[in-house]
């Protein structure tokens, strides 16, 4: 079965998988995924990506700064950020949000950071990658402040409930999920079966959470057939399907074809 996959969060940039990213990328076309978003979290990241993704055909960019790296974020990082956004292989900001579960950085830096770089999005016309972990109604309050209800991005390794998925999508945002969904006793799938495969997107967040069966050890693009696998299975389709719809979906959102922001070759 030919199938094309997108992996929409990678940090091909990160130490468990840098000094390997031809083999990973190799290995991810070889299994059919034609397009990677590797992740910014910081300033240093950010500008990885955009040498990842003007070194490797398929590798695409987003620029952010992570909730955990707020306190980081200094006017001229922000200016910087600003800049990379348009670069033509820079399809979203991201990966931004608020994180209150470890407190890396204060909660009212993490809002006011979060707030500019939602801005930063608007102003340059790209979607959002958002991260939230036990800041629920803060972050759809910053999101609605910036965006009203008509949210452009995707709650990306989505951890929260029914009702949670309901309300971003009915803000306008895509939902992903990551291996966590192929866990035993994940309750992940529960949700997953209320979100329409028009706003799905699937994801590895390698190297992390690596799925069934390779949990626990380094997570790779070339994982997110798996990921593909257990989304059919949870909502009775087609595998052929879950791949084409949220390949389109990500291409959609992301501009990688057809689009307003063509890849640079």
């Amino acid at each position: 079965m030919n199938l094309e996959l997108i992996d929409t969060h990678a940090h091909l940039d990160f130490p468990e998988l840098a000094e390997d990213v031809a083999d990973v990328t190799r290995r991810a076309r070889e299994v059919g995924v034609v397009s990677i978003v590797n992740v910014g979290v910081d300033l240093a990241s950010s500008l990885a990506s955009v040498r990842l993704a003007e070194k490797y055909e398929g590798v695409y960019a987003a620029v952010g700064i992570h909730p955990h790296d707020a306190a980081t974020a200094r006017d001229e990082a922000l200016r910087e950020l600003r800049t990379l956004a348009r670069h033509p292989k820079v399809v979203a900001v991201g990966e931004i949000g608020l994180d209150y579960y470890r407190g890396h950085s204060p909660r009212d830096v993490q809002r006011q950071v979060f707030g500019r770089l939602l801005s930063m999005a608007a102003d340059v016309g790209l979607p959002v990658i958002i991260h939230t972990r036990q800041a629920w109604d803060d972050v759809l309050a910053a999101v609605r402040e910036v965006m009203g209800d008509s949210g452009r991005g995707v709650f990306h390794c989505f951890s929260g409930g029914i009702e949670g998925a309901r309300e971003v999508l009915a803000m306008g945002f895509h939902v992903s999920f990551t291996g966590v969904l192929t866990f035993k006793n994940a309750r992940a799938g529960e949700v997953l079966a209320h979100v329409p495969l028009e706003r799905l997107l699937l994801e590895t967040d390698c190297p992390f959470m690596a799925p069934e069966p390779h949990r626990g050890r380094r997570n790779e693009p070339a994982y997110v057939h798996l990921i593909a696998q257990k989304v059919a299975d949870v909502l009775g389709v087609p595998l052929a399907e879950v791949a084409q719809r949220t390949t389109e979906n990500a291409r959609r959102l992301f501009g990688f074809a057809g689009g307003n922001r063509s890849p640079a070759r």
